[in-house]
């Protein structure tokens, strides 16, 4: 499969210098602030330069790092609109989802995500964290390029000017059978399945990092990989020193299933066989005990909230607080994609929390910005990212102060203003190893994206 590009990661970086408004420099808003960047990184942060210097790229409002999405599935953006008619559980939404998943192929993957990366850019995200288990050709036979579905994604990512981590997902089966295995995988999920892990590791060992593009892997969940094949694939990341993103305990009838087979929790399940560490970030992790709380914060392991799709879907409020806490490191998802804006996720998180305790400030704007931009780069891989400071990856995003949603606040509020009153319709620019991805709210890559992915979406539906 073979795309056109113009992916500013793949030519080399002028040096230039950005002329921030007010930059949030991690504790606070800083007025007047200039970075120069050189080779795709940022060389400085000069502070107090009331005046663009010349020649200076002038970004006014607020710049922030830029946003990591931390778990999302690109198809899911497919089913906006079409799983709000109606009723029914995350059981029944999954029977919609599978339908759609059923119609993807490597073609029509490239130009759903490369919209759907582009809507992420249009709202600040500048890297993905996409955990990807459509792998195979509907009923499970392998592509003539086995790994033709991520290579999609992976050059989605480039054409929409930002970075990817592939979270290679391993999903082997149906749900838990017993102690000794798992059901076999439905007409759908054969397309998920590499039959063993040793054989999803096989297929995914062949995937190459790129500058743009990192290898994770994921365990879809302790339903989907059986516990006698868990240690395979934290083996797999461990020798790689790569990112592990699972699925845990979303839904109770899973820990239902795990404690029935297994006479445990799943992340009991997961701690037994060597699935949790610092580099490990379990998604939703709902519904927990405080053992679970306990396992998860000391081991490292991070948590990965998706608010929006957690309401949607009637999952539930996970105890974030508890786990950062214990020590779990939080992160930020869109997940489902039933919108695409990180800020709402960070407000999402700490208003959830208001309602569950009827008390208000769990976490400061500081520490929802913290999530959604250096904690989710860690999460997946991109330690050097989501921080405005020297050496880190030029990736920043600019949201407009003068807006019906943000204009009244004084400037050093500007943290609380993006988290509590913003959206991604506020993003002005966006700006990816130095280059502009979004400029004036226009995506300089992907011309026309509303347009993009009604065509890309219409496509699924024949």
């Amino acid at each position: 499969m073979t795309h056109p590009h113009q992916d500013p990661h793949r030519h080399p970086h002028p040096q230039r210098t950005y002329w921030l408004e007010h930059a949030w420099l991690d504790t606070h808003v800083e007025p007047g602030v200039a970075l120069d960047v050189e080779d795709g990184r940022i060389a400085a942060v000069r502070t107090g330069i009331d005046a663009p210097p010349p020649g200076a790229e002038i970004l006014r409002g607020l710049t922030l790092p830029g946003l990591a999405n931390a778990h999302s599935h690109a198809f899911h953006r497919a089913l906006r609109g079409t799983v709000q008619v109606g009723s029914g559980t995350f059981w029944t939404w999954r029977e919609v989802m599978y339908s759609f998943a059923d119609k993807l192929t490597p073609d029509s993957y490239h130009a759903l995500a490369r919209a759907v990366y582009a809507e992420m850019a249009l709202a600040g995200i500048t890297a993905v964290g996409e955990f990807h288990y459509v792998h195979h050709a509907p009923g499970g036979t392998p592509y003539a390029d086995p790994n033709a579905m991520g290579e999609a994604l992976v050059e989605a990512a480039a054409d929409a000017g930002i970075r990817i981590t592939l979270l290679d997902t391993a999903y082997l089966s149906a749900g838990i059978l017993d102690k000794r295995g798992g059901q076999t995988p439905n007409r759908h999920q054969l397309r998920f399945s590499d039959g063993t892990a040793d054989a999803w590791a096989e297929r995914c060992s062949v995937l190459k990092e790129r500058d743009h593009a990192r290898i994770g892997a994921a365990i879809h969940s302790v339903r989907a990989v059986p516990a006698g094949q868990l240690a395979t694939v934290a083996r797999w990341a461990e020798e790689r020193r790569a990112p592990l993103h699972v699925h845990l305990s979303e839904q109770t009838a899973e820990n239902d299933a795990c404690q029935a087979a297994h006479g445990c929790t799943p992340t009991r399940l997961l701690a037994d066989h060597g699935v949790l560490g610092p580099r490990t970030t379990g998604v939703h992790n709902t519904h927990l005990t405080a053992e679970d709380i306990a396992l998860l914060g000391g081991s490292g392991t991070g948590t990965c909230m998706c608010p929006t799709t957690e309401r949607d879907l009637a999952d539930g409020i996970g105890p974030a607080v508890a786990l950062q806490r214990a020590g779990s490191p939080l992160s930020l998802g869109s997940d489902s994609h039933a919108v695409i804006d990180l800020l709402e996720e960070a407000r999402a998180m700490e208003l959830n929390e208001r309602l569950r305790t009827r008390t208000r400030g769990h976490w400061t704007a500081a520490a929802l910005l913290r999530a959604a931009s250096a904690d989710g780069h860690a999460a997946l891989g991109w330690d050097d990212a989501g921080t405005l400071e020297a050496g880190a990856l030029a990736d920043f995003t600019t949201i407009a102060l003068d807006s019906v949603r943000t204009a009244g606040p004084v400037p050093r509020l500007g943290a609380e203003t993006a988290v509590f009153a913003a959206s991604a319709a506020d993003v002005r620019h966006t700006v990816v190893a130095g280059r502009h991805v979004v400029r004036d709210g226009a995506h300089t890559l992907v011309p026309e994206v509303p347009q993009a992915l009604a065509a890309a979406v219409e496509a699924l539906r024949g």
